[in-house]
């Protein structure tokens, strides 16, 4: 079983010509609605490949007896849900331009409840996007730890990161959350990786690095169409956990991510184009050959 720990949203995804600066505006050229919020997207994610999985999140009002809410259960996601009566499921607003780069707002709505939540006691958990407060609960609760600061990683003060880091297995950042994780800390790149027993770091279409045991192994990204960057990094750390709790060796856990993530960039929306193992499998035999044969279990 995985744990996922963080926001469920309703995501509003518009393309635009570039992203304006202070006081600017741009034009908006297409704007779709979707299921999301990241602990949402990586649940799914990991439902579809087959794995077994709860998410823990916040949610109003408005998400009993709705779509989203008929989507988990064919999805067959468990859910543990602070109900927040009075407020609404949390909502992004996210923006992309012609050349890939994104700006997003988010509305936390029922997820503010996350900061006086009592925190669970998990196996393995993988801590994505919540209340800096909340994760760093759960990481000093839970057995085994994997964190992604995500786009929030900016509202954690240096305090938060230290004890959440102390409590890691895996961290997960892509390049801009590595630099404030770094900037926050007022450390290196080195000695952030060093503070963790493995640490995966993305960087978008030039594809991600895996640091272990003093090694550093590239991964590269599986050349396809992009069609929207939204969710690549939540379905690559599906992709990645799913595998990991197989057996897998870390190494070949970021080739799953990289297989995984490639698949949702090539539509809009994070939870539009998730892949079965099966699909999973067919391309990352095209692009790294065959996976390896995992241990017999006496």
């Amino acid at each position: 079983m995985i744990h996922v720990v963080g926001h469920t949203a309703v995501d509003h995804i518009s393309r635009v010509h570039h992203l304006p600066k202070e006081n600017q505006s741009t034009h908006i050229t297409d704007r779709q609605v979707f299921f999301g919020g990241g602990a949402a997207n990586i649940a799914a994610g990991i439902a579809v490949l087959g794995e077994t999985v709860t998410l823990h999140s916040c949610v109003g009002d408005d998400f009993a007896g709705s779509d989203y809410e008929h989507w988990m259960d064919k999805l067959g996601i468990h859910r543990q849900f602070f109900l927040v009566p009075g407020t609404h499921t949390p909502t992004a607003f996210m923006f992309t331009d012609e050349a890939g780069s994104q700006m997003t707002f988010f509305e936390w709505g029922a997820s503010k409840a996350f900061a006086t939540a009592e925190a669970p006691v998990l196996p393995l958990v993988h801590m994505a996007t919540a209340d800096p407060e909340f994760n760093c609960r759960v990481a000093e609760k839970s057995e085994f730890v994997s964190f992604d600061p995500g786009q929030d990683v900016f509202w954690y003060t240096k305090e938060q990161l230290e004890s959440i880091l102390a409590n890691t297995d895996i961290l997960f950042a892509n390049q801009h959350e590595v630099q404030q994780m770094c900037t926050t800390l007022g450390v290196t790149k080195e000695t952030l990786i060093n503070e963790v027993s493995m640490a995966i770091f993305t960087m978008s279409g030039n594809g991600s690095t895996l640091y272990k045991d003093g090694a550093e192994h590239l991964i590269p990204a599986v050349p396809v169409t992009l069609a929207d960057p939204t969710g690549a990094g939540d379905s690559y750390r599906s992709g990645f956990l799913s595998a990991y709790v197989r057996g897998y060796t870390p190494l070949t856990c970021c080739r799953v991510g990289t297989v995984t993530a490639s698949y949702v960039v090539e539509h809009v929306g994070c939870q539009t184009h998730l892949p079965t193992w099966a699909q999973m499998l067919e391309r990352y035999h095209a692009h790294f050959g065959t996976i390896e044969a995992l241990p017999t279990r006496g």
